[in-house]
């Protein structure tokens, strides 16, 4: 059984293999006649509806489950709601806060668990970045990635981790920029080292862009941290992607951003809306992407799988 509850869940070449099905246009009707569910803890638009699509247009029906609806833990055990669901629907997502939730979801090994968000990791935004850069940058080949580089400015959380190892295992040099409080944690360091991945840090903005065909930001505070709000507004004050940072990028530089934006804070209004932002080709891809991946476990993957779980 094959499980995404990270990038490195996947091998390099089964990577290109996922963004060559988000490419196809005729993608394997891998879930005619089936179900998926859709767990949030977390609310989104983007990942409801790209996933909702993405499913549909694998040919089958999506059930989107509330996190009230279902208690988990409250009501009933992660691994009991995993096993009711699993009697009904051929791959299960969710969208969590704790990432031991989707751990304990695919330790059931019923059906394909993939990771729609947790506070660990956000794989599906990672996935739909790289295929934007293919796109953007590569004319539709990732391995023509090699050798790009991209600049990720603001906190060191989920969407950096996952973003990082997926850029690191196509083989673009990877900068951050941050605060010197808000970096990979050990563990996630030593996690993109087994995997290959290496990446350069400072606390100067300007210097982690210069040059770069890149650059990626994200929110500066969370879901579920909100009481730091007021405390990471003066921590990131300097880390604010805005026109006069995009021009020491120099004019190649392209922007990113997974949404939703809190336009004024990590993004200027001019950087989100001008001619280098890709944002919503970027979001667009978030449906492509799960497409891809989808068919990738219910297809090429769960005959490749032997059995062993990812």
């Amino acid at each position: 059984m094959r499980h995404l509850l990270e990038i490195d869940d996947l091998t390099v070449d089964e990577l290109h293999l996922v963004l060559a099905l988000a490419a196809d246009p005729a993608p394997p009707q891998v879930l005619t006649g089936k179900g998926m569910a859709l767990v949030f803890e977390k609310p989104s638009a983007r990942t409801r509806n790209s996933m909702e699509m993405a499913v549909f247009q694998l040919g089958g029906h999506p059930v989107c489950i509330q996190a009230a609806e279902v208690g988990m833990d409250v009501r009933e055990s992660v691994e009991d709601v995993t096993r009711t669901l699993a009697s009904y629907h051929a791959c299960i997502g969710a969208r969590v806060f704790a990432h031991d939730t989707v751990e304990r979801m695919a330790a059931e090994d019923l059906v394909p668990v993939v990771n729609m968000l947790s506070d660990d990791a956000h794989p599906l935004q990672a996935l739909a970045d790289v295929l934007t850069l293919t796109d953007e940058l590569a004319e539709g080949s990732p391995h023509d990635l090699a050798g790009r580089s991209i600049a990720y400015v603001g906190d060191g959380n989920n969407v950096f981790r996952s973003l990082a190892l997926a850029c690191g295992m196509l083989g673009l040099e990877v900068r951050f920029a941050g605060p010197s409080d808000y970096r990979l944690p050990e563990v996630d360091r030593d996690r993109l080292a087994a995997a290959g991945v290496a990446f350069t840090e400072t606390d100067r903005a300007a210097d982690a862009v210069a040059g770069v065909d890149v650059v990626y930001t994200d929110v500066w505070t969370s879901m579920g941290q909100e009481e730091e709000s007021n405390r990471r507004l003066r921590d990131f004050e300097s880390f604010r992607v805005d026109e006069t940072l995009m021009e020491a990028a120099g004019p190649q530089a392209l922007f990113l951003h997974c949404l939703p934006a809190h336009r004024g804070e990590e993004v200027t209004d001019g950087v989100v809306d001008g001619s280098a932002s890709r944002v919503w080709s970027q979001a667009a891809n978030r449906m492509h992407a799960g497409r891809g991946l989808l068919a990738y476990l219910l297809g090429d993957g769960a005959s490749m799988a032997g059995g062993e779980t990812s």
